[in-house]
């Protein structure tokens, strides 16, 4: 590793100044990638291997010249370039982050795909004649067509930071789109005869009956991919034109965010570190799937792992695994329910438990218990927002004075895009999302920001997401209430009165910062 990167490391110096540094000393322009969209032409040239191990990414052709943008620019790397591509080379300065961003957003592992659908027809013709297993694919090679479909598809989801992928037979195609920060976009196109293949190749690889195709099944997928282990859950769910297939990606390689980096404002950041250092009670996080729930309670047990403390979790399923704690998976096959193996973990003498939801009234009573007699215990409840995820326990048929005995905070949240900062430009909303932002409390604004598109954010204009997020306090006040069985109306109004930022005041002030959009806070958090 040369210096610069060692700098960065170690937090002595960031990208930004070190690319500006290298471009001064050595005499080079500072490439601003809100100007590179690289060509095809000159892509063509590296191969993407060498793109990603050199840190470099050619952007355009000037005649017999390749402008390569590299984050550490040298002699030999630029002989080496030359000698690759058979062009001289015009090396100009980016940050490693983003040679690396533009190595994912420009070479498109799917654009190779068509070689091997046509591989798959031709095969399909050879064929002609019915053998009884013309659903089945030759899944025994690793380089038959339809498994380095499977292969690039996965891959190129991982590199789009895909939460999820949806293989959807259609009448006459089927459609894959990849779940990215929250929203579906298409990626392929593949023929409609594919379908049947594509299936049985995932069930094939999670184990799963391919014969049967009338029910609905679930499986587990665990590979290595780039150098990381990755496990998928697979669902299979029939249609008229169809089996469906729906794949949750989960990287377990993936360090848990540090509490600081998730986005809360500073109030409640401080507030939610001191609840979460209790001995015992209970704090939980409220919120739809794919709110971020998980990674807030891994954020907080990563704050809490120390050697002289016990930790356990129980969840459906591992999403990411900790040095140091114990953790438990849900299994159906071996009776091992939230509710059973959390009074397991009661014997084994525990201080901090994290469960992974909170499902049912059993779970939530063991859970409650476990709160009252001494540990401290994390866990999420399905709910619109944290005074709500108050009442789902009520509804589960928990008496309100455990409830207020029990539970010391619950944390609302959302997620929502970011604008993409690269290609961030001044736009005018309309009338209806003007009135909304104004009514929501925002203050009045000249100018909204959001992002047009570009290949940082694969056109989208928006780049990761952001939480959002409430923190209710359960204070002696809020306990009466919640004891004599007051609304959500009158829990909210009183939180709020001591001082609790709802979730749609904290993406208002997003909106006023340009962090988002006032349509992406419509999107996720209006229901409110």
């Amino acid at each position: 590793m040369r210096l610069g990167a060692l700098l960065v490391q170690s937090g002595a110096i960031d990208e930004e100044t070190l690319a500006t540094v290298l471009a001064a000393r050595l005499g080079l322009e500072r490439t601003n990638v809100r100007d590179l969209s690289p060509e095809q032409a000159a892509l063509d040239l590296l191969p993407e291997p060498v793109a990603r191990a050199s840190q470099v990414i050619p952007v355009r052709l000037h005649g017999d010249v390749l402008e390569v943008a590299s984050a550490d620019p040298t002699d030999e790397q630029c002989d080496m370039l030359k000698s690759l591509t058979g062009h001289r080379i015009l090396l100009t300065v980016a940050t490693a982050s983003e040679i690396s961003r533009l190595v994912d957003a420009s070479y498109r592992v799917l654009s190779g795909v068509d070689r091997f659908v046509k591989a798959f027809q031709a095969d399909d013709l050879r064929r002609a004649i019915p053998t009884g297993n013309d659903d089945e694919p030759d899944a025994a090679g690793d380089d038959a067509p339809i498994v380095r479909v499977v292969g690039l598809m996965i891959t190129q989801a991982l590199r789009d930071r895909a939460s999820d992928i949806h293989i959807e037979p259609q009448e006459r195609r089927v459609r894959v789109r990849f779940r990215i920060d929250g929203a579906l976009h298409e990626a392929i196109e593949l023929p409609a005869a594919m379908g049947p293949a594509l299936v049985s190749r995932l069930k094939i690889m999670a184990t799963l009956n391919i014969v049967e195709r009338r029910r609905p099944q679930d499986g587990q997928i665990s590979l290595e991919l780039d150098g990381r282990t990755i496990d998928m859950r697979l669902s299979v769910l029939p249609t008229i034109h169809g089996e469906k297939c729906v794949i949750r990606l989960l990287d377990t390689n993936r360090a848990a965010l540090p509490l600081r980096a998730l986005g809360m404002p500073s109030e409640t950041f401080t507030s939610f570190s001191k609840m979460i250092r209790n001995p015992f009670g209970m704090v939980l996080c409220a919120g739809p799937t794919g709110s971020g729930k998980t990674t807030t309670l891994y954020a907080a047990l990563a704050e809490l792992n120390q050697a002289d403390r016990n930790i356990t979790t129980i969840e459906d399923p591992v999403e990411y695994v900790f040095d140091g704690i114990n953790q438990i998976s849900v299994s159906d096959q071996s009776g091992m329910t939230f509710a059973s193996g959390l009074k397991s973990i009661l014997r084994q003498d525990p201080d901090i438990i994290l469960v992974g939801e909170i499902r049912d009234a059993e779970t939530a009573r063991v859970a409650v218990q476990s709160a009252l007699t001494g540990h401290f215990v994390l866990s999420t409840v399905h709910g619109t927002d944290a005074v709500a995820a108050l009442h789902r326990l009520l509804d589960m048929g928990i008496e309100s004075f455990l409830i207020a005995s029990s539970i010391l905070a619950v944390v609302g949240q959302r997620l929502v895009r970011r604008s993409c900062s690269v290609c961030q430009v001044a736009y005018e909303p309309t009338p209806e999302e003007i009135t909304f932002y104004l009514e929501s409390g925002g203050a009045p604004k000249d100018v909204f920001m959001k992002g047009e598109g570009c290949t940082f954010c694969a056109e989208t204009g928006f780049q990761d997401r952001i939480g959002v997020y409430e923190l209710l306090r359960v204070t002696p006040e809020l306990k009466r209430l919640v004891v004599g069985w007051a609304t959500q109306e009158e829990l909210r109004d009183l939180a709020v009165s001591q001082g609790m930022r709802t979730l749609l005041t904290e993406a208002i002030s997003l909106v006023e910062r340009d962090v988002t959009t006032i349509a992406e806070v419509i999107r996720s958090i209006y229901s409110l």
